[in-house]
């Protein structure tokens, strides 16, 4: 079996804030930067042999510390491991998505309907179960696994997709364990 392993990246002012961010690139804070170097001394006895991540800069650059801690390369950036595209929602938090989208807002939390420029769920799942399979295929060995470090959402959603349950909220720097044979066949977080 191969071994991916799935991190979140470190905080960023915006979830400090309960922003959604979605595709808005925002940078990680120096409390992200902590996680991102508490992640790799957790993923240190495994044996990594390669990390890939996002193409948004907060999963970036928590790849490049681990990366750096661990005396690995990045070996890719991937934009299709980005988090959920959350159209009219980006930026805001939870009470203004509320006061200024309030029918859409409604609509997501008794259906989890899609706000306007948003990204579905299942188009989400699609994307990120690709994006995994070529880590998988290309990047993952039997005797040494990968790293992804992608987005909470994103992470989530590959999961639900793989195993038709959805984990609860996933927090900065968390890591969860993928076995793939031709699909993946386990998940649970470290």
């Amino acid at each position: 079996m191969r071994v991916v392993y799935l991190a979140r990246h470190g905080e960023t002012d915006w979830n400090a804030a309960g922003r959604w961010q979605g595709h808005t690139d925002i940078p990680l804070n120096d409390t992200g930067r902590e996680q991102a170097r508490a992640l790799a001394a957790v993923l240190q006895p495994r044996g990594l042999r390669s990390v890939v991540a996002s193409d948004l800069s907060r999963a970036h650059e928590t790849a490049r510390i681990v990366a750096t801690s661990l005396g690995i390369e990045v070996a890719y950036v991937d934009e299709t491991l980005r988090e959920r595209r959350f159209g009219v929602f980006e930026g805001l938090t939870r009470a203004e998505c509320e006061a200024q989208h309030g029918e859409a807002w409604q609509a997501w939390l008794d259906h989890k309907r899609t706000p306007g420029g948003g990204e579905t769920q299942d188009a989400l799942a699609a994307r990120m179960l690709a994006a995994f399979e070529r880590v998988a295929v290309s990047l993952a060995r039997d005797d040494a696994p990968a790293l992804v470090v992608t987005h909470g959402g994103s992470l989530r959603a590959l999961v639900a997709a793989a195993t038709g349950h959805m984990p609860q909220m996933v927090k900065n720097g968390e890591v969860w364990m993928l076995g793939w044979e031709g699909r993946i066949v386990e998940a649970r977080p470290v």
